[in-house]
């Protein structure tokens, strides 16, 4: 793009290039919101580019992503990265990907110039993601999860603590948001995992085809079946089973979403979709599990005196 175009026009034209759902519904938030969102979304598309990047070592992608962290809190340089990144990546990432990493300066001149709260909700979220997704990606495997527990975690790094940044985004925004900020803070977490579950569950095949599996073996171990031995040639028919308990805690979490929502409207504007933007914090102060502490903890009356909806009650799909 023409280097006399400013950073803010370079979001808006490359945004529609690198989004598909993202591209129709930032555009519609009022102009206040609509520069850090985009920029927030760009941020961890880069991020996901990174982790996505077959011709990357681990240690590499993993080296790559803490530097990018660094870049977006302020305490690396842009200029650097982009150019030493742009020249390890292979014709398997897509050319508007190619271009957005090497317009990473702009994104992140753009993220410099947002206000102190934006800022700081934005470079937390991508340092969490950065360390969570590749945590996961590393270890992934047909054989799924181990734990319900894992999934959960696995959620939170891709998708819930996105929902936290956009919650702290809304509430800066309107005094009338915020003042919900306690309760939507709590469900933030949860209204992503629903998202993200259907995500999980829907593409299950396709995840598969490239060796990875996101769902508990715990939940289909109970129902006599091994994640790892499935293939659409060799179809367990008592895979259904689990999924149907899977779809249970996601109906439960979309209940939680349902109950966000008026929560964090004002005449101006309402939360976007938060599922997987994308795919650095340490491992004994895990974020994930801190959020999912905070949001089991809420799981009772709250102050308006609704009940959240708990997804690990059995809940019917019918």
């Amino acid at each position: 793009m023409e280097s006399g175009v400013s950073d803010e026009a370079y979001q808006d034209h490359i945004l529609p290039h690198v989004s598909r759902t993202f591209a129709l519904t930032i555009p519609q938030l009022p102009p206040a919101l609509r520069t850090p969102v985009t920029t927030a979304y760009l941020l961890c598309r880069i991020a996901d580019t990174i982790e996505d990047e077959p011709a990357l070592p681990a240690d590499e992608t993993f080296g790559f992503l803490q530097r990018f962290a660094a870049v977006v809190s302020g305490t690396g340089e842009a200029a650097p990265l982009a150019e030493e990144l742009a020249g390890r990546l292979s014709g398997r990432t897509l050319p508007p990907e190619h271009d957005l990493v090497r317009h990473m300066e702009r994104v992140v001149r753009v993220t410099a110039s947002l206000d102190e709260p934006q800022r700081a909700a934005i470079q937390r979220c991508v340092e969490v993601m950065c360390y969570g997704m590749h945590h996961f990606q590393h270890a992934a495997s047909v054989r799924g999860l181990a734990r319900s527990s894992d999934m959960d975690s696995y959620c939170y790094y891709v998708a819930g603590v996105v929902g936290e940044m956009l919650t702290e985004l809304f509430c800066g925004y309107s005094p009338a948001i915020m003042r919900q900020h306690a309760a939507l803070r709590d469900l933030a977490p949860s209204f992503a995992q629903g998202l993200q579950m259907t995500n999980i569950l829907k593409d299950f095949w396709e995840d598969r085809s490239r060796g990875a599996c996101w769902l508990p073996q715990e939940v289909f171990v109970r129902h006599g079946v091994d994640l790892a031995r499935l293939s659409p040639e060799h179809y367990d028919a008592r895979f259904p089973a689990g999924v149907r308990e899977l779809i249970g805690v996601t109906h439960a979490h979309l209940r939680n979403a349902l109950a966000y929502t008026p929560r964090g409207r004002s005449r101006h504007t309402a939360l976007l979709p938060v599922g997987r933007w994308s795919r650095a914090a340490h491992p004994a102060q895990d974020p994930a599990q801190s959020a999912i502490h905070r949001r089991r903890a809420s799981e009772g009356v709250t102050a308006s005196g609704t009940r959240h909806a708990n997804p690990h009650e059995r809940c019917s799909t019918q």
